[in-house]
């Protein structure tokens, strides 16, 4: 039930024990302060980390081929194995119940000029798949398509740092770049969450590439993506029945562990995501603790602060205050600074972390670094209900005290 008068005595003690009412405030806001921040540079981490490491589809198989390290059905060890465009028409139709898009990879590096311009880029001659592998982000114009690959269009996509370093603030799309002796035509601008390095590549029609390199049908790599409702355990199987088929079809030796590497992303994104579980761990003990110690520091300050009152409870008693009625008005006014208190320390930390956004990323890989707010506010109660009890247990012992008792108390 509300009290005028309560509210008018707390208000009244506040005002006249500044001192301590602002130890106590302060403690509490330290303790919310440095748990926005140090979880929020923990999210900050976990940013970074999902930056860098979950860049590609999840539901990704890449097929590389490389040499033999034993003997096989009359060939000889050191073989260098090629992959080629029947390669992947025969994996699409073996295992066209798994495969969701195919592309080949084809990588080099060439000299690339528009007008004045130019520098050295890395080109990649891919499928229409390829923008889905890559999660690539189209900013203007559009990624290759089948009629490109069909009729080895000389279209090309370019990275966004390519057009700024290319063409000087003009828009791209539509302008044709050099390389290799030819003309290009941009049809194209895409960014990627990878960085700056993905940015700075080259993306043309694998047929287009091939027609140009001898008409050859050679590929360096073959990238899947497989239908995610398979599932991680689908995922595995068709990597090992795809990984023996092609062992096969190569004649590698099945026990030679070398001839074809394959990697699949859901097996790089179930150790990533058991890493970042167990920086979560991290971040969520680092809170825990700094709560935990926001709540030692409120309860020894709450402690004094009813040592420090203890002749004041004893007059209170000796004109009639009840046990509760003291309990209470210590409890409220505990509850009301932790409030306030716990509010301004949230208020401060958010504010802080908004305020540093993305200037320690390059130094401290610490990237947006930010706290849900609900998580904030629920760290603020914990600590409010924690400073309430820390108040009650001191404040109890104090009412039970003889009032003659409680007034010679030193």
């Amino acid at each position: 039930m509300f009290s005028r008068d309560r509210w008018l005595e707390i208000f009244e003690t506040i005002k006249k024990n500044k001192l301590r009412t602002f130890l106590s405030g302060f403690t509490v806001a330290l303790g919310i302060l440095i748990f926005v921040v140090l979880f929020g540079f923990g999210n900050g981490l976990r940013n970074t980390f999902d930056k860098f490491f979950k860049d590609d589809a999840i539901n990704t198989i890449w097929l590389n081929p490389s040499r033999t390290s034993k003997p096989y059905m009359g060939y000889e060890a050191n073989r260098r194995i090629e992959f080629d465009n029947d390669d992947m028409e025969d994996i699409q139709k073996r295992f066209d119940f798994y495969i969701e898009g195919m592309t080949p990879r084809i990588s080099f590096s060439g000299n690339v000029g528009y007008k004045l311009e130019s520098n050295n880029y890395s080109v990649r001659g891919v499928g229409p798949s390829h923008q889905k592998n890559e999660m690539t982000i189209i900013m203007k114009g559009r990624f290759l398509n089948g009629l490109d690959i069909e009729n080895k269009e000389r279209n090309v996509v370019i990275g966004r740092l390519v057009e700024q370093d290319l063409f000087k603030g003009e828009d791209g799309i539509g302008k044709f770049i050099s390389g290799g002796g030819r003309s290009w035509k941009v049809v194209g601008v895409f960014q990627d969450d990878g960085g700056d390095r993905e940015e700075r590549i080259i993306y043309a029609p694998y047929t287009t590439v091939q027609s140009i390199r001898k008409s050859t049908d050679k590929v360096d790599q073959i990238i899947i993506s497989y239908k995610p409702e398979i599932g991680y355990v689908g995922a595995v199987a068709f990597e090992k029945q795809l990984k023996k088929y092609m062992k096969q079809k190569k004649f590698i030796d099945p026990k030679d562990p070398r001839g074809i590497f394959i990697r699949s992303a859901s097996n790089d994104m179930k150790e990533n995501d058991q890493f970042a579980s167990v920086l979560q761990y991290i971040i969520s003990f680092v809170g825990i603790g700094t709560l935990l110690a926001g709540i030692i520091g409120i309860s020894n300050i709450m402690v004094f602060v009813v040592k420090e009152r203890t002749k004041e409870l004893g007059i209170r008693k000796a004109i009639g205050a009840t046990p509760k009625s003291i309990v209470g008005m210590i409890l409220h006014e505990s509850i009301f600074i932790t409030t306030i208190s716990g509010y301004f320390g949230l208020l401060f930390g958010v504010g802080l972390l908004n305020f540093i956004g993305d200037k320690l990323e390059e130094e401290y890989y610490i990237t947006d670094p930010s706290i849900d707010i609900s998580t904030g506010i629920a760290a603020t109660i914990v600590l409010i209900i924690f400073g309430a009890f820390a108040g009650y247990l001191p404040a109890k012992r104090a009412a039970q005290i003889k009032p003659i008792e409680a007034l010679r108390d030193e």
